[in-house]
Protein backbone atom coordinates (compact mmCIF):
# COMPACT_ATOMS: atom_id res chain seq x y z
CA UNK A 1 0.00 0.00 0.00
CA UNK A 2 1.19 3.50 -1.01
CA UNK A 3 1.76 6.21 1.44
CA UNK A 4 -0.98 8.29 0.07
CA UNK A 5 -3.31 5.17 0.42
CA UNK A 6 -2.22 4.68 4.15
CA UNK A 7 -2.55 8.20 4.94
CA UNK A 8 -6.08 8.37 3.13
CA UNK A 9 -7.47 4.94 4.81
CA UNK A 10 -5.95 6.85 8.42
CA UNK A 11 -8.19 10.13 7.27
CA UNK A 12 -11.50 7.62 6.73
CA UNK A 13 -11.02 5.86 10.02
CA UNK A 14 -10.41 8.89 12.30
CA UNK A 15 -13.49 10.23 10.45
CA UNK A 16 -15.15 6.92 11.51
CA UNK A 17 -14.63 7.38 14.63
CA UNK A 18 -15.58 11.06 15.39
CA UNK A 19 -18.66 10.22 14.12
CA UNK A 20 -19.35 6.96 16.00
CA UNK A 21 -18.44 9.32 19.04
CA UNK A 22 -21.14 11.86 17.90
CA UNK A 23 -23.49 9.55 17.35
CA UNK A 24 -23.05 8.05 20.40
CA UNK A 25 -22.61 11.33 22.28
CA UNK A 26 -26.17 12.12 20.63
CA UNK A 27 -27.31 9.07 21.80
CA UNK A 28 -26.58 9.89 25.14
CA UNK A 29 -28.16 13.22 25.35
CA UNK A 30 -31.55 11.66 23.62
CA UNK A 31 -32.09 8.85 26.74
CA UNK A 32 -31.50 11.35 29.30
CA UNK A 33 -34.97 12.68 28.21
CA UNK A 34 -36.44 9.37 29.35
CA UNK A 35 -38.14 9.56 26.07
CA UNK A 36 -40.18 6.25 26.86
CA UNK A 37 -42.12 8.22 29.43
CA UNK A 38 -41.99 11.64 27.32
CA UNK A 39 -44.28 9.39 24.94
CA UNK A 40 -47.03 8.53 27.47
CA UNK A 41 -46.67 12.25 28.48
CA UNK A 42 -47.71 13.94 25.26
CA UNK A 43 -50.37 11.50 24.48
CA UNK A 44 -52.07 12.57 27.93
CA UNK A 45 -51.08 16.12 27.48
CA UNK A 46 -52.66 15.98 24.10
CA UNK A 47 -55.76 14.57 24.64
CA UNK A 48 -56.30 16.72 27.67
CA UNK A 49 -55.70 19.65 24.99
CA UNK A 50 -58.47 18.03 22.79
CA UNK A 51 -60.72 17.39 25.01
CA UNK A 52 -60.60 20.75 26.78
CA UNK A 53 -60.70 22.15 23.63
CA UNK A 54 -64.74 20.04 23.18
CA UNK A 55 -65.74 20.77 26.48
CA UNK A 56 -64.71 24.46 26.59
CA UNK A 57 -66.51 24.69 22.70
CA UNK A 58 -63.40 26.59 21.34
CA UNK A 59 -62.12 25.95 18.13
CA UNK A 60 -59.51 23.09 17.77
CA UNK A 61 -55.86 24.88 16.64
CA UNK A 62 -53.17 22.56 15.26
CA UNK A 63 -50.59 25.79 16.12
CA UNK A 64 -51.79 25.65 19.86
CA UNK A 65 -51.61 21.92 20.03
CA UNK A 66 -47.61 22.31 18.38
CA UNK A 67 -46.87 24.62 20.94
CA UNK A 68 -48.46 22.87 23.87
CA UNK A 69 -46.93 19.49 23.16
CA UNK A 70 -43.60 21.20 22.62
CA UNK A 71 -43.10 23.31 25.66
CA UNK A 72 -44.43 20.29 27.71
CA UNK A 73 -42.12 17.46 26.24
CA UNK A 74 -38.80 20.18 26.87
CA UNK A 75 -40.12 20.52 30.55
CA UNK A 76 -40.51 16.49 30.73
CA UNK A 77 -37.06 16.28 29.06
CA UNK A 78 -35.65 18.50 31.70
CA UNK A 79 -37.43 16.96 34.75
CA UNK A 80 -36.02 13.58 33.15
CA UNK A 81 -32.66 14.93 32.74
CA UNK A 82 -32.59 16.41 36.16
CA UNK A 83 -33.93 13.32 37.84
CA UNK A 84 -31.01 11.47 36.42
CA UNK A 85 -28.39 14.13 37.39
CA UNK A 86 -29.71 13.39 40.95
CA UNK A 87 -29.94 9.97 41.39
CA UNK A 88 -26.62 8.81 39.06
CA UNK A 89 -25.35 7.28 42.28
CA UNK A 90 -28.18 5.66 42.83
CA UNK A 91 -28.80 4.53 39.15
CA UNK A 92 -24.81 2.76 38.94
CA UNK A 93 -26.00 0.07 41.54
CA UNK A 94 -28.84 -0.92 39.72
CA UNK A 95 -29.04 -3.58 36.59
CA UNK A 96 -31.69 -2.09 34.90
CA UNK A 97 -30.10 1.60 35.18
CA UNK A 98 -26.51 0.96 35.30
CA UNK A 99 -25.89 2.01 31.90
CA UNK A 100 -27.75 5.50 32.36
CA UNK A 101 -25.41 8.14 30.66
CA UNK A 102 -24.98 9.86 34.13
CA UNK A 103 -24.87 7.00 35.69
CA UNK A 104 -22.80 5.06 33.56
CA UNK A 105 -20.22 8.22 33.44
CA UNK A 106 -20.22 8.65 29.90
CA UNK A 107 -21.49 12.18 30.36
CA UNK A 108 -19.91 14.61 33.04
CA UNK A 109 -22.19 15.66 36.03
CA UNK A 110 -22.13 19.35 35.21
CA UNK A 111 -23.18 18.60 31.53
CA UNK A 112 -26.13 16.75 32.93
CA UNK A 113 -27.12 19.31 34.73
CA UNK A 114 -26.81 22.28 32.36
CA UNK A 115 -28.72 20.38 29.84
CA UNK A 116 -31.59 19.86 32.27
CA UNK A 117 -31.60 23.32 33.21
CA UNK A 118 -31.74 24.66 29.76
CA UNK A 119 -34.73 22.16 28.70
CA UNK A 120 -36.94 23.00 31.82
CA UNK A 121 -36.18 26.90 31.54
CA UNK A 122 -37.02 26.86 28.01
CA UNK A 123 -39.83 24.75 27.76
CA UNK A 124 -41.60 26.68 30.82
CA UNK A 125 -40.79 30.06 29.31
CA UNK A 126 -41.94 28.57 25.65
CA UNK A 127 -45.28 27.39 27.47
CA UNK A 128 -45.70 30.86 29.08
CA UNK A 129 -44.82 32.76 25.85
CA UNK A 130 -46.87 31.00 23.60
CA UNK A 131 -49.92 28.92 25.31
CA UNK A 132 -50.71 30.97 28.88
CA UNK A 133 -49.42 31.35 32.25
CA UNK A 134 -51.59 28.72 33.65
CA UNK A 135 -49.89 25.81 31.29
CA UNK A 136 -46.46 27.04 32.57
CA UNK A 137 -47.32 27.21 36.26
CA UNK A 138 -48.77 23.27 35.99
CA UNK A 139 -45.54 22.01 34.00
CA UNK A 140 -43.13 23.89 36.67
CA UNK A 141 -45.08 22.71 39.60
CA UNK A 142 -44.77 19.18 37.74
CA UNK A 143 -40.94 19.46 37.69
CA UNK A 144 -40.35 20.20 41.39
CA UNK A 145 -42.83 18.04 42.87
CA UNK A 146 -41.43 14.88 41.01
CA UNK A 147 -37.59 16.42 41.46
CA UNK A 148 -37.98 17.37 45.34
CA UNK A 149 -40.32 15.87 46.37
CA UNK A 150 -40.73 12.47 45.20
CA UNK A 151 -37.72 11.94 44.25
CA UNK A 152 -35.93 12.34 47.50
CA UNK A 153 -38.70 10.49 49.37
CA UNK A 154 -37.61 7.45 47.21
CA UNK A 155 -35.12 6.40 49.93
CA UNK A 156 -37.46 7.39 52.76
CA UNK A 157 -40.67 5.58 52.63
CA UNK A 158 -42.68 3.31 50.05
CA UNK A 159 -45.43 6.45 50.73
CA UNK A 160 -43.23 7.39 47.72
CA UNK A 161 -45.28 6.37 45.29
CA UNK A 162 -48.57 8.28 46.30
CA UNK A 163 -46.45 11.14 46.19
CA UNK A 164 -44.83 10.56 42.93
CA UNK A 165 -48.52 10.15 41.42
CA UNK A 166 -49.28 13.60 41.83
CA UNK A 167 -46.70 15.09 39.15
CA UNK A 168 -47.06 11.71 36.96
CA UNK A 169 -51.17 12.94 36.98
CA UNK A 170 -50.35 16.09 35.63
CA UNK A 171 -50.23 16.02 31.87
CA UNK A 172 -53.84 16.39 30.92
CA UNK A 173 -54.13 18.88 33.26
CA UNK A 174 -51.50 20.95 31.29
CA UNK A 175 -53.34 20.09 28.32
CA UNK A 176 -56.68 21.50 29.32
CA UNK A 177 -55.09 24.59 30.49
CA UNK A 178 -53.66 25.06 27.56
CA UNK A 179 -56.88 24.52 25.58
CA UNK A 180 -59.27 26.50 27.81
CA UNK A 181 -57.21 28.89 29.74
CA UNK A 182 -58.69 27.40 32.94
CA UNK A 183 -59.57 23.58 34.48
CA UNK A 184 -62.74 22.14 35.77
CA UNK A 185 -64.32 19.25 37.32
CA UNK A 186 -64.18 17.19 34.13
CA UNK A 187 -60.33 18.36 34.03
CA UNK A 188 -59.62 17.13 37.38
CA UNK A 189 -61.22 13.17 36.18
CA UNK A 190 -58.76 12.85 33.51
CA UNK A 191 -55.86 13.62 36.52
CA UNK A 192 -57.87 11.46 38.76
CA UNK A 193 -57.67 8.60 35.77
CA UNK A 194 -54.10 9.01 35.61
CA UNK A 195 -53.58 9.44 38.97
CA UNK A 196 -54.71 6.03 40.12
CA UNK A 197 -53.58 4.28 36.72
CA UNK A 198 -49.93 4.92 37.86
CA UNK A 199 -50.33 2.62 41.19
CA UNK A 200 -51.14 -0.71 39.56
CA UNK A 201 -48.48 0.22 36.81
CA UNK A 202 -45.41 0.95 39.27
CA UNK A 203 -46.06 -1.76 41.26
CA UNK A 204 -45.99 -4.20 38.25
CA UNK A 205 -42.74 -2.38 37.66
CA UNK A 206 -41.55 -2.64 41.37
CA UNK A 207 -42.21 -6.09 41.74
CA UNK A 208 -40.31 -6.92 38.84
CA UNK A 209 -37.03 -4.49 39.80
CA UNK A 210 -37.68 -5.25 43.50
CA UNK A 211 -34.03 -6.41 44.10
CA UNK A 212 -32.25 -3.72 42.12
CA UNK A 213 -34.39 -1.33 44.56
CA UNK A 214 -33.16 -2.82 47.36
CA UNK A 215 -29.87 -3.11 46.03
CA UNK A 216 -29.76 0.79 45.54
CA UNK A 217 -31.19 2.17 48.81
CA UNK A 218 -34.92 2.71 47.32
CA UNK A 219 -37.42 2.06 49.68
CA UNK A 220 -40.32 2.24 46.92
CA UNK A 221 -41.39 -1.57 48.58
CA UNK A 222 -41.60 -1.83 52.46
CA UNK A 223 -38.99 -4.69 53.37
CA UNK A 224 -40.56 -8.13 55.43
CA UNK A 225 -44.47 -8.56 56.24
CA UNK A 226 -45.81 -5.38 54.99
CA UNK A 227 -44.32 -5.70 51.31
CA UNK A 228 -47.16 -8.06 50.31
CA UNK A 229 -50.57 -6.48 51.81
CA UNK A 230 -48.99 -2.32 50.20
CA UNK A 231 -49.20 -4.34 46.91
CA UNK A 232 -51.98 -6.05 47.14
CA UNK A 233 -53.68 -2.60 48.43
CA UNK A 234 -51.96 -0.14 46.15
CA UNK A 235 -52.89 -2.83 43.00
CA UNK A 236 -56.53 -3.20 43.64
CA UNK A 237 -57.72 -0.70 45.66
CA UNK A 238 -56.72 1.82 42.41
CA UNK A 239 -58.53 -0.41 40.23
CA UNK A 240 -61.53 -1.24 41.79
CA UNK A 241 -61.96 2.68 41.73
CA UNK A 242 -60.92 3.15 38.08
CA UNK A 243 -63.72 0.77 37.32
CA UNK A 244 -66.19 2.59 39.16
CA UNK A 245 -64.84 6.26 37.62
CA UNK A 246 -65.39 4.42 34.21
CA UNK A 247 -68.96 4.84 34.73
CA UNK A 248 -68.90 8.46 35.44
CA UNK A 249 -66.30 9.67 32.94
CA UNK A 250 -67.92 12.63 31.79
CA UNK A 251 -67.61 12.10 27.92
CA UNK A 252 -69.09 8.43 28.28
CA UNK A 253 -72.36 9.86 30.15
CA UNK A 254 -73.12 10.29 26.52
CA UNK A 255 -73.63 6.76 24.68
CA UNK A 256 -74.38 3.27 26.12
CA UNK A 257 -71.82 1.82 24.66
CA UNK A 258 -68.87 3.87 25.35
CA UNK A 259 -70.37 3.10 29.27
CA UNK A 260 -69.85 -0.78 28.40
CA UNK A 261 -66.26 -0.36 26.40
CA UNK A 262 -64.67 1.92 29.06
CA UNK A 263 -66.15 -0.31 32.15
CA UNK A 264 -64.90 -3.75 30.26
CA UNK A 265 -61.60 -1.96 29.59
CA UNK A 266 -61.21 -1.45 33.33
CA UNK A 267 -62.81 -4.98 34.43
CA UNK A 268 -59.86 -6.55 31.87
CA UNK A 269 -57.28 -4.30 33.52
CA UNK A 270 -58.61 -5.34 37.04
CA UNK A 271 -58.47 -8.71 35.99
CA UNK A 272 -54.73 -8.89 35.80
CA UNK A 273 -54.13 -6.97 38.80
CA UNK A 274 -55.93 -9.77 40.86
CA UNK A 275 -53.83 -12.24 39.00
CA UNK A 276 -50.53 -10.44 40.11
CA UNK A 277 -51.49 -10.21 43.63
CA UNK A 278 -53.32 -13.50 44.30
CA UNK A 279 -49.68 -14.78 42.66
CA UNK A 280 -46.99 -12.34 43.00
CA UNK A 281 -44.46 -13.49 39.80
CA UNK A 282 -42.61 -11.32 37.67
CA UNK A 283 -44.60 -12.96 34.86
CA UNK A 284 -47.54 -11.93 36.51
CA UNK A 285 -46.83 -9.08 37.02
CA UNK A 286 -45.17 -8.13 33.16
CA UNK A 287 -48.44 -9.29 32.51
CA UNK A 288 -49.89 -6.40 34.46
CA UNK A 289 -47.53 -4.00 32.81
CA UNK A 290 -48.55 -4.77 29.52
CA UNK A 291 -52.27 -4.61 30.19
CA UNK A 292 -51.73 -1.31 31.73
CA UNK A 293 -50.18 0.10 28.72
CA UNK A 294 -52.84 -1.06 26.78
CA UNK A 295 -55.25 0.41 28.81
CA UNK A 296 -54.87 4.02 29.32
CA UNK A 297 -54.18 4.99 25.44
CA UNK A 298 -57.61 2.83 24.58
CA UNK A 299 -59.29 4.64 27.35
CA UNK A 300 -58.14 7.56 26.25
CA UNK A 301 -58.78 6.67 22.93
CA UNK A 302 -62.98 6.00 23.60
CA UNK A 303 -62.88 9.69 25.69
CA UNK A 304 -62.16 11.42 22.49
CA UNK A 305 -64.08 9.65 20.00
CA UNK A 306 -67.12 10.29 22.19
CA UNK A 307 -66.13 14.25 22.31
CA UNK A 308 -65.94 14.54 18.53
CA UNK A 309 -68.76 12.53 18.21
CA UNK A 310 -70.84 14.75 20.59
CA UNK A 311 -69.72 17.81 18.79
CA UNK A 312 -70.58 16.28 15.13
Amino acid sequence: MSGKSIVNAQLASSRSQHGGLAGNTLSDYWALTKPEVNFLILITTGVGFYLGCGNEARPFSFISLFNTLLGTLLVASGTGTLNQYIEREFDAQMRRTARRPAASGRLKPQVVLVFGIALAAGGSFYLAATVNGLASMLAVLTLLTYLFLYTPLKRKTPLCVLVGALPGAMPPLIGWAAASGRLNSESWTLCAILFLWQFPHFMAIAWMYREDYDRAGYLVLPKGKARIPLVTLETLLPLLTLVSISFVQFPTRHAAIFYSASALLGLGFLYFGLKFVLQPSRSAARRLLAASIVYLPLLFALDATLCYRAGM
